[in-house]
């Protein structure tokens, strides 16, 4: 029986650098170096992400190579993040990967940094979805309702039109004072709040796409009303002005999972990407496992966020169906699937 391949991954799609190694679906490493010099500002600053990437790959390759104990002899492939992203993170990542893949004599394979969140659901130790099944994947920059036939077939069924749901989630917090990133704080607060104090209105968006942009200027409007009237009215409530805000963003994610689940008639359901790790949300997804009668996956904390782990498991089928890319592919800020 033939051995899994190794894959040795890079991910440099926004301000984290991720470097993994697997064999098969078993993460030998998965190293990230973050970025703290943003919060300073209250989001990611493009020049300094890219400057830090350039610091922090090799060092961050180091250690994953030495976590792994893997002999670079006995790595088969390089899988990199072509996109979507930031151009000037995508560039440093592309370029190293491509160019150590190259000087060792090792194939490359650009990766959708999208999909490769959706098949973190088959790194070990699963449990795995069986195809076809629903992912909702939600991060900072995207937000997708994604119909997932195999491991390299997908169709986006719905999108945001305009912002993503966690970009929401931080420019609220922002608004709100909290420190950068906002969303977990923000999931932190609304535990200790009530969900209904608040009763913003849902978008109003045909079919299973989605629109947030409305819903984050309603919310700054609220904040600027009650503020004139108080000023001391977002210190005094922050606990529910979270819960109200976290209700109405899931309330638009899962009123459109629903409505996909029953359009395709797919009870299996994921959901992937940053905001996959809100606590709210994975709490009515289980809520909704068990009133809907769905078979829900969930995945680990640690491959929520950006990761390499992610990067290598999509490159890792990608080589075994033999898709292999060049030295010429460039990197994609807005590749679609």
């Amino acid at each position: 029986m033939p051995q899994s391949p190794v894959i040795l991954a890079f991910e440099s799609s926004c301000d984290d650098t991720g470097v993994a190694l697997i064999r098969g679906n078993k993460v030998l490493a998965n190293t990230v170096a973050n970025q703290a010099i943003h919060a300073k500002f209250g989001g990611v600053v493009p020049e300094l992400a890219s400057r830090a990437h350039i610091q922090n790959i090799v060092p961050t390759l180091d250690v994953a190579l030495e976590e792994s104990g893997i002999e670079v002899s006995s790595i088969d492939a390089v899988a990199y993040t072509r996109g979507p992203g930031l151009m000037g993170s995508l560039h440093v990542g592309t370029s190293f990967a491509k160019s150590w893949a190259w000087s060792h004599g090792k194939p490359m394979i650009p990766v959708n940094h999208m999909q490769a969140h959706i098949l973190a659901h088959f790194l070990a130790p699963g449990p795995y979805p069986r195809f076809p099944f629903l992912c909702l994947t939600v991060s900072g920059g995207h937000t997708q309702l994604v119909e997932v036939s195999s491991a390299l077939n997908m169709r986006v069924l719905g999108e945001t039109l305009d912002d993503a749901a966690g970009e929401a989630f931080d420019k609220v917090a922002k608004l709100m004072g909290l420190p950068y990133p906002g969303g977990p704080v923000l999931d932190r607060l609304a535990a200790e709040g009530d969900a209904f104090a608040y009763p913003f209105s849902k978008p109003n968006v045909a079919g299973l796409d989605m629109s947030f942009s409305g819903l984050k200027t309603q919310i700054w409007q609220f904040l600027q009303r009650k503020t004139q009237e108080d000023p001391a009215f977002i210190a005094g409530h922050k606990n529910d002005i979270a819960a109200s805000v976290q209700r109405i963003i899931l309330d638009v994610l899962l009123d459109k999972l629903e409505a996909a689940v029953a359009q395709t008639g797919i009870k299996r359901v994921a959901i992937a990407g940053g905001v996959s790790a809100n606590s709210g949300l994975r709490a009515r997804l289980r809520t909704m496992q068990e009133s809907d009668d769905w078979d829900v996956f969930i995945p680990p904390l640690s491959y929520c966020t950006d990761n390499a782990a992610m990067i290598a498991m999509a490159g890792s089928l990608m080589f075994q169906e033999r898709w292999i890319g060049a030295l010429s592919d460039e990197p994609q800020p807005r590749w679609t699937f």
